[in-house]
């Protein structure tokens, strides 16, 4: 995952990342990779990667003092401006860390919380944003927080804030959550009228980690206009779109990317949006078969499923990105951390990913590949389930061998 620069990347940052016991230097690494890929969608630079090898964090400063003390003398001899971690940091890890780095300091949850507020155009989204940026803002106030005049659009700290202030933030935000859980209240009973008046068809969405291509899916089968970027979490909001394969209608919503360590409270917060995917029909889960680590985000998916009790829905397994899949440079490499056999596309097609209990189907849809015989299992999966749900429609036809 190769950092592009662009002009949004004005503030210049490091980010920090510890293997410990359940973690292996290559998870690491390729945990690192993606944090970069957070930081770049949220307008960071990236500069360098600091790493460490510990049993576990260290409870005080997450990383040792000596290493700590390298990241102090790296950001002020290079003019960086905010310092990320890959984990989530505890409120004492924070002011310790602030105390020491005299710099703002980012974890991974509150830069994908900061990435949500910039992706989010709805009121249901900026309410569930603002709600879960809060509710992990509210433990984590210090003397030096510069992250609510990020909100409001600084970046400068507040060096001379002191106790005082903080307990009115404190008191300030408590009664900030409490207005936003009301309106959220009132905006989730509208959405839940909204989708019990969609009538009787089938309903089909679309899950997968960030930046899988779904939005890309989501137009090809709707020729509808989703938003589609090659950043995370490029949608935010649910999109759902009526679409018809032959004569059978049904419903189809695209939904938001899961990634590892998703914040707890961004899963809370979300929960009425991630209603479209508990109360639909049949999952198309979407995987980018061309990252090396799609297995490692296939159990983040169902594990986030699981817990949002969406995981034993009919679902059908969408590997995507067919045509960006590399051909193995060597004769094995690595996956998951142990060694396999160098596979093309072909040979991956006969392996697990084909024989198990979720149908599988191989396609690009930037390339329109096998986009026919996608099409074909999609609707003969709808067809099941609207024969059993609606028996006495009478538009139910075989779908001919030419459709488009």
């Amino acid at each position: 995952m190769e950092l592009i620069v662009t002009k949004e990347a004005t503030l210049r940052a490091v980010l920090v990342g510890v293997a410990t016991k359940d973690q292996t230097a290559e998870q690491l690494k390729e945990y690192l990779a993606e944090l970069e890929f957070l930081a770049h969608t949220g307008g960071f630079e990236t500069i360098r990667y600091f790493k460490q090898h510990l049993e576990q964090p260290h409870p005080k400063t997450f990383v040792g003092t000596g290493k700590l003390e390298e990241v102090r003398q790296y950001v002020e001899a290079n003019n960086i401006d905010v310092v990320i971690f890959d984990d989530d940091l505890t409120p004492s890890q924070l002011r310790n860390i602030e105390r020491e780095l005299q710099k703002t300091i980012y974890d991974r949850s509150l830069l994908i919380l900061d990435i949500f507020q910039m992706r989010a155009q709805t009121s249901q989204a900026k309410t569930q944003v603002e709600l879960a940026r809060y509710e992990y803002l509210l433990p984590r106030l210090t003397r030096m927080w510069t992250h609510l005049e990020r909100q409001r659009g600084g970046t400068a700290t507040r060096g001379g804030a002191g106790e005082k202030e903080i307990e009115t933030d404190k008191r300030m935000i408590r009664d900030r959550i409490s207005l936003l859980k009301e309106k959220l209240k009132k905006i989730d009973k509208q959405m839940a009228t909204q989708r019990k008046s969609r009538g009787s068809m089938i309903r089909v969405s679309l899950v997968g980690y960030t930046n899988v291509g779904k939005s890309t899916l989501m137009n090809m089968i709707s020729k509808s206009d989703v938003f589609a970027e090659n950043k995370l979490f490029a949608t935010l909001d649910t999109t759902v779109r009526k679409v018809v394969i032959d004569n059978l209608p049904f419903l189809i919503a695209d939904t938001v990317g899961f990634i590892r360590k998703l914040p707890h409270q961004l899963v809370e917060s979300f929960k009425s949006t991630l209603d479209e995917v508990r109360e639909s029909d049949i999952l198309l889960h979407v995987v980018d078969i061309s990252h090396p680590q799609f297995e490692d985000q296939i159990r983040t998916v169902e594990a986030t499923l699981a817990e949002i009790k969406a995981v034993d829905k009919p679902t059908i397994l969408v590997f995507n990105k067919i045509d960006q899949y590399p051909e193995p440079p060597e004769e094995e490499w690595k996956w998951d951390g142990e060694i396999h056999p160098a596979m093309k596309l072909g040979d991956l097609e006969k392996t697990w990913m084909a024989r198990q209990d979720h149908q599988t189907i191989f396609i690009s849809a930037q390339e329109k590949t096998n986009v026919e015989e996608f099409k074909k299992v999609l609707y003969a999966k709808v067809k099941e389930l609207h024969a059993i749900r609606y028996p006495y429609n009478n538009y139910l036809y075989p779908m001919p061998e030419d459709q488009e």
